[in-house]
């Protein structure tokens, strides 16, 4: 797609972190951005620069209803999808209520699903457009306390896989981003789940040292910038890659992954996080 025709892209979760660098950095490559997220109000500085920003909750099918149709009302195509939205929900399966692993995946992967099956139509009758889904490294490895926020990115990985073989012949490309270690309030939310989750149970020492494992790792994550030119990169090039990984300790995870067995991984795990 070239950016002379300005592309329409949506953006899920805009309000912060990933999503609104990503939309600033296409705003000024000139394209026609809008943003999505519950918080409103924390995209006001991306409006200004000229976004049209709306309410959007990817676990609500009306919002996400009215979002697309917008879009069509106001643009009459959507050419790009960024299913950025998503959130970490960490703790021992053995502790984390059923209640809130549905949540997981009613945010990471049916609300990137849904959404997509909303603009697919519409992709399909202009013959062009791009799906650009933001799982993680996670979504290849796997972590201590952390089986639900894997399941979800395991799950993303699969599903975009299987949409790519799909919809290539509409001409429809399917893009999977997979960040490492980045600056964004994630990182808080997924400490501040495992200290309410698992903080005092049997579970304890080994949330300990998840927490603090996380609060050394996120002192040297990469800017969220790095994963808004990889975006940037996907939509302009006519073949993009299957896969984008970019961010600190992204490559060297997804290699550890590659060579080492998963008994070897597990040590390895353990060694880290000094459990």
């Amino acid at each position: 797609m070239d950016t002379k025709k300005k592309g329409v892209v949506l953006i899920t979760g805009a309000s912060a972190g990933m999503g609104k660098v990503t939309a600033e950095l296409l705003l000024k490559a000139g394209y026609i951005v809008y943003g999505a997220a519950r918080r409103v109000e924390n995209m006001r500085d991306i409006e200004s620069k000229g976004a049209h920003i709306m309410a959007m909750d990817v676990t609500d099918e009306a919002s996400m209803i009215n979002g697309v149709k917008r879009i069509i009302k106001e643009q009459g195509r959507i050419d790009v999808l960024f299913n950025n939205a998503g959130y970490g929900s960490f703790g021992a399966v053995e502790d984390v209520p059923m209640e809130e692993a549905r949540r997981q995946f009613e945010v990471n992967l049916f609300g990137l699903s849904r959404l997509t099956q909303l603009v697919l139509p519409y992709m399909r009758q202009q013959k062009s457009g791009k799906i650009i889904n933001n799982s993680s490294v996670g979504g290849k490895i796997y972590t201590l306390l952390g089986a639900w926020y894997h399941a979800t990115k395991h799950a993303v990985e699969g599903f975009s896989d299987c949409l790519r073989l799909e919809v290539k012949p509409f001409g429809i490309d399917v893009v999977v981003i997979q960040p490492g270690a980045i600056t964004t309030e994630w990182d808080g939310i997924a400490r501040e789940h495992v200290k309410k989750t698992s903080g005092n149970t049997a579970y304890r020492k080994m949330a300990d040292t998840f927490v603090n494992f996380m609060e050394n790792a996120g002192k040297n994550a990469s800017s969220p910038d790095v994963i808004a030119q990889v975006v940037l990169k996907a939509i302009q090039s006519k073949t993009p890659k299957t896969r984008y990984v970019a961010g600190k300790y992204s490559k060297t995870t997804l290699f550890m992954r590659k060579v080492l067995s998963d008994r070897m991984l597990d040590r390895a795990l353990y060694r880290m996080f000094k459990v």
